[in-house]
């Protein structure tokens, strides 16, 4: 098992496995001879870098970015794709300067916005990530970017020890929300609202590594925050078993346990 190595802050240390997928279909071959044939256009930059992020190879998704970067410095969308996978890679403070570039150039893409907050929140620093979250909902329109947005605020406010709060996230989430896309996110919350038991939403002898890590993350943090650190570490301990690295709730999990130690 490959491994790398990336500093959170001067005492905590993650770890995680990074393998590459296998190019089965050839897509980044097939991107990179279309970016050749026209080196600064944006969008073959951003194929170029989904499809390598798609095989899970960051660090050239990065280096596709970083070239990009080069002759359209002020084009948003790379900034915040080159942000997201340096998060991928646990590099929180880099994606953080570059996830602000990418608002300084375009301030409505809801998503970048969304991973600052996540970036606030990995480091811990769920204060500063209370006001992105709110944000983030609030510029949200589709249920689905509706409930992924509530997820990360419930759980900012209830690591910031304000359940009253985070009760009232709660109020706008129902079993009848249009979720086209994940449904992990959605389950989450109904199981936090009491409508959903956690053997509906989590079974961890069945569950893939994605709906592991994400599902199981959440579950793993409502454990934390309600009195049983013992059955979260068992929980964040299972998903860092899995395979899925790159998925924020295996991030997540990884920084819960590095601060356990």
């Amino acid at each position: 098992m490959k491994m790398f190595l990336c500093v959170l802050c001067a005492s905590v240390v993650l770890f995680a496995q990074r393998s590459p997928l296998p190019d089965e279909k050839g897509i980044v071959a097939e991107a990179e001879k279309k970016l050749a044939a026209d080196p600064t256009n944006v969008e073959l930059v951003l194929a170029l870098g989904k499809a390598q992020a798609d095989v899970w190879r960051f660090e050239d998704a990065i280096a596709t970015y970083s070239k990009g970067l080069e002759a359209n410095p002020d084009e948003a969308r790379l900034w915040l794709n080159r942000g997201h996978r340096k998060i991928t890679l646990r590099r929180f403070d880099e994606a953080l300067r570059d996830l602000n570039n990418a608002k300084l150039f375009d301030d409505k893409m809801v998503d970048v916005w969304y991973h600052i907050g996540l970036v606030f929140y990995f480091r811990g620093e769920f204060a500063k990530a209370l006001p992105v979250w709110e944000h983030v909902r609030e510029m949200s329109k589709t249920d689905d970017s509706i409930a992924s947005a509530s997820d990360w605020l419930y759980m900012t406010l209830r690591r910031l020890n304000k359940p009253d709060e985070a009760a009232k996230v709660l109020e706008k989430i129902s079993k009848g929300m249009k979720i086209t896309g994940s449904p992990f996110y959605h389950q989450r919350l109904l199981f936090y609202k009491g409508e959903k038991k956690e053997a509906e939403i989590f079974d961890p002898a069945k569950a893939g590594d994605l709906e592991l890590a994400t599902v199981g993350y959440g579950l793993g943090n409502w454990y934390l925050y309600n009195g049983n650190p013992a059955k979260a570490k068992e929980i964040f301990q299972k998903i860092v078993q899995g395979k899925y690295w790159p998925a924020f709730g295996f991030i997540a999990a990884e920084v819960e346990l590095a601060r356990m130690k």
